[in-house]
């Protein structure tokens, strides 16, 4: 195992410009919802200005639904393309090509207004959504390829701290006391254009991923450099090269899908990769992010839209605690502790939710178990499933997993959006109650499937699970991965 590796000026600003990606997601997830009701009306006279006449109501709302889904919609296709992005481009220079994106998509959603066209934001949605798929796929391989073993976890936790921080930032600036006017919403669709330009200005002198550089292009002359630059420490940069070598001799040049489908070593991983994943998008989370501020004003709260920023507020503030937490207390606990949280709040959701008109007071108890619902998503479930693929397989199989990842994600993200008002309305209170089915589903996979991962590396890791194609593998924790 390698030793404990101190943090470097390298090494952290490789890390702060590959996570101005996640930033500035997390910044067009959280600035729509209040000035929602702005932007709709410049759907209605755009349409006007057309056709003399105002939008169908029914038009209206689909086209606002179509404007806020289909980023998740582009971002499930652009996952499609991360492999291939990963390994003919290199981690660091894939980040960079997918970052054009973002830029061209900032720039037609802040022009949509004066080219009166809804089309072009919408346009610029879709091509948003893209790369969300890529960068928050890309993010992850990039940082942990050039974290040591220590503080890995750690900081593929900061990729969901910044998409968290990003949200915030999102619903202060969307608010109509900001930047969320008839007047400025198009400059406010903009500002994502300067962390997209800060991340220009920086990633291109960061290093590229040693581990790439080494198990994919076999230049290990540039990897020692790059690991030299990262570490610092001779000694330890040596050590980390042979890990790299061993998981080399262990690693195919590149998988394809058939393969990642069908090898033995990875069909536990993929199922784990699943569970994780979808328990994670569809454990209720999503929901409260999307509609709560309706689920305030339903709650008789006057200013339900400053309870939201409480809830990003929240959000924040928990994706920090699991920051600090993931490299003591470990992926799996922090799993299996969020999951079962996450089952606790749905159920006290729906009891809450259903007594709420006879008995209003429990208003307060409504927007506590809200909060409590947020708090335990982002100390487990939320940060690690974005980056727990890439320490279950092997550097061949990797960026296949993190597209895999992407997909169900955002797939995820786009089903509840989907789902979610249909499902209140036909259930009521009471889908909170398949939230909780589903977080149980996958507290209970994890438990007995899932090995934990801190402080091993990514060869430990990848042998205990080719122990699927030979004998059970017991991991240091003593926990038997391949129960037979």
């Amino acid at each position: 195992m390698c030793a404990q590796s101190q943090l470097t000026a390298t090494l952290l600003t490789s890390i702060v410009a590959a996570v101005f990606g996640s930033l500035q997601i997390g910044y067009h997830t959280g600035n729509v919802n209040a000035p929602a009701r702005i932007i709709e009306e410049f759907f209605n006279m755009t349409w006007r200005s057309r056709h003399n006449e105002s939008m169908p109501d029914h038009s209206l709302t689909f086209l606002w639904s179509l404007s806020v889904s289909i980023k998740d919609f582009g971002a499930l296709l652009g996952s499609l393309g991360v492999k291939g992005l990963a390994d003919s481009f290199g981690r660091r220079n894939s980040i960079l090509i997918v970052n054009v994106l973002s830029i061209v998509s900032a720039c037609l959603m802040s022009a949509s207004k004066s080219l009166e066209s809804f089309e072009v934001l919408i346009m610029g949605r879709l091509i948003f959504g893209l790369f969300c798929g890529l960068a928050m796929s890309l993010n992850p391989l990039y940082i942990q390829g050039v974290s040591p073993t220590n503080l890995r976890g750690a900081f593929a936790t900061l990729n969901q701290v910044s998409f968290a921080s990003g949200i915030l930032l999102g619903m202060v600036v969307g608010l109509e006391t900001a930047l969320g006017t008839e007047e400025s919403w198009a400059i406010m669709l903009s500002l994502s254009l300067i962390p997209a330009v800060l991340q220009y200005l920086t990633l291109p002198f960061c290093p590229e991923s040693p581990r790439y550089l080494l198990i994919n292009q076999g230049k290990e002359e540039q990897a020692e450099r790059a690991l030299q630059r990262l570490r610092g420490n001779p000694d330890t940069v040596l050590q980390e090269i042979q890990e790299m070598k061993e998981e080399a001799t262990h690693s195919q040049s590149s998988v394809t899908i058939r393969e990642f489908l069908t090898k033995k070593r990875y069909r536990q991983p993929i199922k784990l990769v699943l569970i994780i994943n979808l328990g994670s998008q569809l454990s209720g989370f999503n929901a409260i992010i999307n509609y709560s501020t309706k689920m305030f004003a339903k709650s008789k709260f006057d200013e339900a839209k400053y309870l939201t920023l409480g809830v990003g507020a929240v959000n924040v503030a928990f994706t920090i605690v699991a920051f600090f937490l993931v490299e003591r207390a470990g992926r799996r606990k922090l799993l299996l502790t969020g999951f079962l949280s996450l089952a606790l709040c749905n159920m006290l959701m729906t009891v809450t939710d259903s007594i709420l008109h006879i008995v209003p007071d429990v208003r307060n108890l409504h927007v506590f178990v809200v909060f409590c619902l947020i708090s335990a998503y982002e100390v487990g479930p939320g940060p690690i499933s974005w980056f727990i693929a890439a320490e279950l397989f092997d550097q061949s199989a990797r960026p296949m997993a993190m597209a895999f990842t992407s997909m169900l994600n955002w797939g995820g993200k786009f089903l509840l959006a989907l789902l979610f008002p249909p499902l209140l309305k036909l259930c009521g209170p009471y889908v909170y109650l398949l939230f909780m089915t589903i977080a149980i589903v996958s507290f209970t996979y994890t438990m007995f499937r899932l090995p934990e991962t801190r402080g091993r590396t990514f060869e430990d890791i990848a042998a205990e699970f080719r122990g699927a194609e030979g004998i059970p593998l017991h991991n240091k924790t003593t926990f038997n991965t391949f129960s037979t």
